[in-house]
Order: C-alpha cells, then sequence, then structure tokens
C-alpha cells in the first residue's frame, strides 16, 4: 500500500451522523438497507445504502450513531441515490461492522 500526505488524508471528509430512518433494499443487487443520516445543521440529512444485513435490522439502526465519508460525489444503487459513504470494517466472515464513536458525541463532527 503506498503512503499518502497529511494533506491528501484532510481531503477526505469523514463525519459522524445519527441514522434517522432505516428501510429495506430489496431490489438492490446484494441485500441493503436504505439510511437516512442526520449530519447536523451544516451538512443536513443524507442518504446512503449500506449492505449491512447480516448484523443490523431496520427496527435497531433509527438513533445509531454512524461515521462516514460526506464528499464523495452522489452514486446510483439501483433505484436509489446514495450521497454518503458509510464506513464499516470485515469481521471474521467479511460481514460489515458499521464504525461508530464509543460515546454519544454531536453530530456532524468531523473525524480527525
Amino acid at each position: 500500500m503506498s503512503e499518502i500526505g497529511f494533506d491528501d488524508f484532510l481531503k477526505v471528509d469523514i463525519r459522524v451522523g445519527r441514522v434517522v430512518r432505516a428501510e429495506p433494499y430489496p431490489e438492490a443487487r446484494k441485500p441493503a438497507i436504505k439510511l437516512w443520516i442526520d449530519f447536523g445543521p451544516e451538512i443536513g440529512e443524507k442518504k446512503s445504502s449500506a449492505q449491512i444485513t447480516r448484523h443490523y435490522d431496520v427496527e435497531t439502526l433509527p438513533g445509531k450513531l454512524v461515521m462516514a465519508v460526506v464528499n464523495f460525489p452522489p452514486r446510483q444503487i439501483g433505484r436509489f441515490m446514495s450521497e454518503v459513504l458509510v464506513l464499516g470494517v470485515p469481521d471474521e466472515e467479511g460481514e460489515v461492522v458499521l464504525l461508530a464513536p464509543d460515546r454519544d458525541v454531536p453530530v456532524g463532527g468531523r473525524m480527525h
């Protein structure tokens, strides 16, 4: 893996948001959940499609804090426009586990 400079790292805007709504996305090629995430007054509410059905369900996601890249261009995922990239890491079986702060923090905070 090649190294990047600190200035390159600063170009990626990673923020904390709170899931306000979640819906199943059965039309997706791989099982996914549609998310609406509040990033506070500066960024507002953004949508994302996430392949997180193994560990999460639509009933328990609202209220959960998540980390997401908020400055990628929107991406069409089937018939759904994903506006942010929610971040996660694979578990031992390769299923996504969401990245989140371990304490309650204000939404919109930038990772540093």
